[in-house]
């Protein structure tokens, strides 16, 4: 999977990349096909947005079906936390609707003797 991160009115942590790239790789482990993740960072100038001021968009490109989730926060980090909470709940659900659940027991199956 490769990830794409563009900033806006921003400057990045140094082990803020590490972190998107460990969480999002993290997101394989579901059976979604996901060729690009798209991560958007904006900082709002606005003293007035303190408490929102750092927003994070998730944008999801490829075969599978498209995932986006957005959140803003007080930092990068706690945005992304949030956003990528978000994206994790969507991955889960896709996930869950390929998933077969044919549950036959012992009692529902007819024995051939």
């Amino acid at each position: 999977m490769k990830i794409l991160i563009h900033t806006r009115n921003t400057d990045l942590a140094e082990d803020f990349r590490v972190i998107v790239e460990e969480k999002l790789n993290s997101m394989q482990r579901f059976n979604v096909t996901i060729d690009r993740v798209e991560v958007e960072i904006l900082h709002e100038m606005n003293p007035r947005q303190g408490k929102n001021s750092h927003r994070v968009i998730l944008t999801s490109h490829g075969a599978g079906p498209l995932i986006k989730s957005e959140a803003s926060e007080f930092n990068d980090l706690a945005a992304f936390d949030a956003a990528i909470k978000a994206f994790a709940f969507q991955i889960r659900k896709i996930h869950e609707r390929t998933k077969d659940f044919d549950r036959d027991t012992l009692r529902n199956q007819k024995y051939v003797i």
